[in-house]
């Protein structure tokens, strides 16, 4: 009606278009409304069946690891939920310059959220441009692997240490089967020699070369097994007669002594002989054995004691006594009239 009131200043097609009926007016709505249902049904269809830049950023978004671009000048193109995430738990601060981000993680595995991210950069050229791109993935599986794989490794080691210990005991255990299956033979071939030398006839020059042939090869095996100790032997008494002291031994070394524990009877032997030449005027050192039914003792005794009561420990009895403490012995020392050190092994 305003319209109408107003005919001097509206256009003939305004005219025309007040003038309709509501029939029409209802009918134009229609139409657009048709067109713009069919606008918004295209490009549906058309985000769903082509690659855009929305559709690039919601597939993005919702892969399990972060992304982000940037260029030269460090301003971020493009980076995703994950990414922006990863960003404001390790920097507490959002992502707005691509460089500042990278020198915050660098090329290494991080802890964030209970989760481990593995960051990689590299650069690209789009569009004759180059940008530099960051991807965060989440290794935590793989670096959880890689632990326990760390972890088997060294339990491997261990058990590979123990099984050359194992081995090295078999070895030696082995190797005193054979000495004592060795001696077990030499034992009866020393009967049968005997039993033989006793049976064989005196006069028959021939029978006889052969019996004290076997008896000198059997001789030399004993020998064999005897090396060990006549050397150190030998060095004790070669000590001695440097420092022309004599040496009486009243009765051998015990047999069930391990090589280990005899070796520290002569190193003990030679201890006291240093002892004397250096504290008494004695010239002569007794080297007395005692076995009893819980240990083996060996004295070493001289005529000439030192004033010294209690003998101090130091400098090679100390030595002394350490190594006795580690093979499960003692070592004792006294002086009165006469000096005694006195080396005991319990017995296994």
């Amino acid at each position: 009606l305003v319209l109408r009131g107003r005919e001097g200043d509206v256009t003939k097609v305004t005219r025309a278009l007040v003038g309709l009926p509501w029939a029409a007016w209802l009918g134009i709505l229609a139409v657009l409304s048709v067109a713009v249902a069919l606008a918004l049904w295209y490009n549906v269809r058309y985000g769903r069946t082509h690659i855009s830049p929305v559709s690039i950023k919601v597939y993005l978004d919702r892969i399990p690891c972060g992304v982000c671009c940037w260029k030269d000048n460090g301003r971020v193109l493009f980076s995703n939920i994950c990414m922006n995430r990863l960003c404001e738990a390790t920097t507490d601060s959002p992502l707005l310059n691509g460089y500042h981000f990278r020198d915050a993680v660098g090329d290494e595995i991080l802890s964030v959220d209970g989760k481990r991210w593995r960051f990689a950069c590299r650069d690209l050229v789009l569009g004759g441009e180059r940008v530099h791109e960051m991807i965060a993935s989440d290794v935590t599986t793989e670096y959880a692997k890689t632990q326990a794989l760390e972890e088997d490794k060294a339990e491997l080691s261990r058990v590979n240490d123990e099984l050359k210990d194992y081995t090295s005991s078999i070895d030696e255990t082995v190797r005193r089967g054979e000495i004592l299956q060795a001696k077990v033979n030499i034992h009866d071939e020393m009967n049968r020699l005997m039993l033989s030398t006793m049976a064989a006839d005196s006069e028959d020059k021939e029978t006889m070369d052969k019996i004290f042939a076997l008896w000198s090869q059997n001789a030399l095996l004993l020998c064999y097994e005897a090396d060990d100790d006549r050397k150190a032997l030998g060095r004790v008494e070669e000590l001695a007669g440097v420092l022309k002291i004599r040496l009486v031994w009243h009765g051998s070394v015990p047999a069930c002594l391990d090589d280990q524990r005899r070796g520290l009877i002569y190193t003990a032997a030679q201890e006291a002989i240093a002892n004397l030449a250096k504290h008494s005027e004695a010239k002569e050192l007794r080297i007395e054995f005692e076995e009893t039914e819980d240990a083996v003792e060996c004295r070493f005794v001289n005529e000439g004691g030192t004033p010294h009561d209690p003998v101090p420990f130091g400098g090679g009895l100390a030595n002394l006594a350490r190594l006795a403490d580690k093979m499960g012995g003692s070592v004792e020392a006294k002086a009165d009239e006469k000096f005694t050190l006195t080396l005991r092994f319990a017995r296994k």
